[in-house]
């Protein structure tokens, strides 16, 4: 039987936590637009703010579907499966917003992810998202998965790259600066990066 919470504390808190990856779930206002479903990973990309706001790292990548329609209508669920353990599945559902590297507001956002060398992992944004509903459902359905480690391909890939070269990657993926369905995404030309502030 599904519950509603009021915020993200104890039990919930320490499950989201634990898991190694979650999916994202986004959509254009347009009612012919392009669904996007993202599946998130990396150990250290993704922390609890409060009891009503999350947030993670958003890495260099082919496109930005996430950041698109985000910055269209702030409309996002996340959600998280129990792939070990007793089953359970939690949604939260709310209103999203990327903070970009050349916001005010980016250095401290950065302190919240201590544990990932967000360099090595090309960051375009750190999203934030605002709570307005958090739900857990049964899960019974969902199978046993091992979780055996995170993949270096992507550090390993994006690592030798710096300010430069990562704007010149992103400038030459037709879906970076502009979504599937055209709306603006990752604001171009790519910001310097920024270190975290001091916490």
């Amino acid at each position: 039987m599904g519950k509603t919470y009021d915020r993200i504390d104890g039990r919930l808190r320490e499950f989201i936590e634990a898991q190694h990856m979650f999916f994202t779930a986004t959509a254009p206002l347009a009612g012919d637009g392009t669904v996007n479903l993202s599946p998130k990973g990396l150990t250290g990309s993704f922390a609890v703010l409060d009891e009503q706001t999350v947030a993670y790292l958003d890495f260099a990548g082919s496109n930005a579907e996430t950041i698109a329609h985000l910055r269209e209508n702030g409309r996002i669920t996340l959600m998280w499966c129990a792939f070990q353990g007793p089953p359970n599945i939690v949604r939260v559902h709310g209103r999203g917003e990327p903070v970009f590297r050349d916001d005010p507001r980016f250095p401290e956002l950065l302190a919240h992810f201590p544990g990932i060398d967000h360099r090595g992992h090309g960051l375009r944004a750190v999203i934030v998202v605002h709570a307005e509903l958090i739900r857990d459902t049964c899960g019974y359905a969902v199978p046993f998965l091992t979780y055996d480690a995170d993949r270096d391909l992507h550090r390993r890939r994006f690592e030798r790259e710096d300010d430069e070269s990562l704007g010149a990657y992103f400038a030459g993926k037709e879906h970076v600066a502009t979504s599937l369905d055209g709306l603006p995404g990752l604001p171009l030309p790519l910001p310097p990066g920024v270190e975290p502030a001091p916490r």
